[in-house]
Formats: structure tokens, C-alpha cells, sequence
């Protein structure tokens, strides 16, 4: 199936494998690009030389096309770019809006720049300045998200930008697909679906954990780090939401010690980074505080299995995965649905 998304970036199906934090490393990765897709490195999780390696490995096991994905407000982004330009990554994909210095950067080398937004002035602004395409999550996907849902969203930016939209949140079949080309987007980007195969490196017993939720175990809560962010419901969730402030804010302070010593980053790095999460938001001091719960939170589900203790982002169409595909089964499958609908809405060939 070919589309503007394919045609930029020179994937074969119009599907997206987002980056996700402790999850989307090289094995998934380089499952999802071998299956078709747009493979997604996370690298906000990595050191520059944890990234790095992870490219090369990549770029090892793999001959199709992939990105990686970055956090455009880290201290450190232009030494993550430069890492990206010198080890000839296909795409670069931004949880927030990068810089206009930095698209333009970026595509001076030859690098498709593709921002994750989540409104339509985020979505025009990075038109404006350049971006190859953008990805648009609406309010049920996973991680932060807004309040807006996707079949609103996505129509008011397809018809605002002149640049391929590929549609993010709620997506998980061929269905789907189809559903956002007829919207007028370019492809689909799928987080938790992707989460959820055989070739993810999520533990087995955090797997089981989303697989038995309903679409109502998958709720939005600001307990963790003072931002919306859409996760399964837990009775750790439950605890956090219940906690004083004070106990919270302790809580963060020992999670970001745990966070610096596995990042490398120094006290100095992360408070510019606290700064730089804070910028364009009503964010308190305390808030930029909690959002060191995150990434420690995430890895103690997502690495090391630990249900109890960790969160598990998710989008809302958890509630409605049963299986445990690999990459390639996944795509095809959702390649031959997207097929299957296309002609029942189309009816017999004339001739």
C-alpha cells in the first residue's frame, strides 16, 4: 500500500512503530522495520552512547528504513541529533515540538524530521518550520496525552497542514487503517499494539497484566509526574493518587537519584531539563519534580517485570488486545484487514 508516508520515509505499509521508553530498543525495532513498518528507537531512556550502540545494532540486523525518536527539550538534544546525522538514521520523530534550528539541521542532512504532536496550532507551527510530516495522538493513546480525541483531532489537522498526517491513538487493526485514510491521513502509529507482540522485550507477567484489562482499566491520571498521562489502572496508581504531597514529593526525589545514576546525567543536567519540561507549561516546581517518577516508574514494569511497583503506559485499546502476534504477523495481518475492508466498502471489481 503505498501513501505519502511510505513515500517519505521508503517503508513498504503505512504503519508506524512508536518509540516508547524502555521498550522500543533494537529487537522491536528491527522487527517492526524487517515486517514493513516504521520501526521507532526510544532514546530518551538511553545515554548518547547507550544510543549509539543501539543504531549501530540496528543498523546491523536490519536493512529497512527506521527512526528514532527524541526528546526535542532534553539538554542534550543537539549532541543526539549529531548522533542520528553521523550514523545515517532514516527519521527523526520528536515527543514535543523541536526547534526550528533543529528541523532545519536535521533535513540540511538529509533526515526526515517527523514530530508527535497533539493539537492543531502544534501541529501548523512545525509545518511552518519545516517538519517532513507529523504524528497526531489523540486523547486515547498511551503515555501523556491530551483531551481531544483522535477522530476529532486528526481531520482538523489533515485539513490545517500540507504535510503527511499519520494518525496516533486508538489504532490497532486494519480497520483502523482504513479508517485513517478515509480521514485523509497518511498512515497509523501504534504504541501499545506494537507493545504487545511476541517480539517486544516486556516481561511475560506485565504483558498478561494488559492483555486482562478492560477498556475501563485503562485511565488517565496526573499522580505520576503532574502531567496527563493515560495508563492501566494499578493499585500502585490507586496509592499514588492517594498519597499526600509530601509523601509524593519524597517518593520523586528517590526515583530521580535512581533515574541519574542509570542515565549518566548530572544533578545540574536534569534540574535544565526540569526547566525545559516547564517551558510552555502551568507546570509548579513540584510538578517538574514529580516528573522524575516517570522514567523509573516505567523501566521497573518494562524491564524488570515489576507490576506492583511500576506503571504501564497504555492507550485505551488495551482493553481490546487478546493476542500476542510477532511484529510480522501483526502487520500482515492488519495489512490484509485493511485489504478485506477496502473491497466490502468498494464492492465487486466491475470488471
Amino acid at each position: 500500500m503505498e501513501t505519502a508516508l511510505t513515500r517519505l520515509t521508503g517503508i513498504r505499509y503505512p504503519i508506524v512503530q512508536t518509540g516508547m521508553g524502555w521498550v522500543a530498543g533494537p529487537r522491536l525495532v528491527c522487527a517492526a522495520a524487517d515486517a514493513g513498518a516504521l520501526g521507532i528507537l526510544a532514546s530518551a531512556t538511553m545515554t548518547p552512547d547507550e544510543l549509539r550502540a543501539a543504531v549501530r545494532e540496528v543498523r546491523s540486523r536490519t536493512r529497512a528504513p527506521f527512526g528514532v525518536n527524541l526528546r526535542a527539550d532534553a539538554g542534550d538534544a543537539r549532541d543526539r541529533v549529531r548522533i542520528i546525522v553521523e550514523e545515517g538514521v532514516r527519521v527523526a520523530s520528536f515527543a514535543l515540538a523541536p526547534s526550528r534550528e533543529l528541523i532545519a539541521e536535521l533535513k540540511d542532512a538529509g533526515v526526515v524530521v517527523v514530530p508527535s504532536v497533539g493539537a492543531r496550532r502544534h501541529a501548523e507551527k512545525v509545518a511552518d518550520w519545516g517538519a517532513d510530516a507529523v504524528i497526531v495522538q489523540g486523547g486515547e493513546g498511551g503515555g501523556h496525552t491530551g483531551e481531544v480525541a483522535t477522530t476529532v483531532l486528526l481531520p482538523q489537522v489533515v485539513d490545517a497542514v500540507g504535510i503527511p498526517v499519520v494518525a496516533a491513538g486508538g489504532f490497532f487493526d486494519g480497520r483502523g487503517l482504513v479508517a485513517a485514510l478515509a480521514y485523509g491521513a497518511a498512515g497509523i502509529a501504534m504504541g501499545t499494539r506494537f507493545l504487545l507482540t511476541s517480539d517486544s522485550t516486556v516481561p511475560q507477567a506485565v504483558k498478561a497484566r494488559y492483555l486482562a484489562a478492560t477498556v475501563r482499566d485503562v485511565t488517565v491520571t496526573t499522580a505520576v509526574d503532574g502531567l496527563p498521562h493515560r495508563m492501566l489502572r494499578t493499585e500502585l496508581v490507586a496509592s499514588m493518587e492517594g498519597a499526600g504531597r509530601t509523601r509524593a514529593l519524597a517518593r520523586a526525589v528517590r526515583r530521580a537519584a535512581g533515574f541519574r545514576r542509570l542515565s549518566g546525567l548530572t544533578w545540574a543536567q536534569m534540574i535544565r531539563d526540569g526547566m525545559a519540561l516547564r517551558h510552555g507549561r502551568d507546570l509548579t516546581w513540584s510538578q517538574t519534580l514529580l516528573a522524575a517518577n516517570t522514567p523509573m516508574l516505567l523501566r521497573a514494569a518494562m524491564v524488570e517485570g515489576r507490576a506492583d511497583l511500576g506503571v504501564m503506559a497504555s492507550g485505551q485499546v488495551a482493553g481490546v488486545i487478546e493476542d500476542l502476534p510477532s511484529c510480522a504477523e501483526l502487520v500482515e495481518g492488519v495489512m490484509r484487514e485493511a485489504d478485506e475492508t477496502l473491497r466490502a466498502l468498494l464492492g465487486p471489481d466491475p470488471r
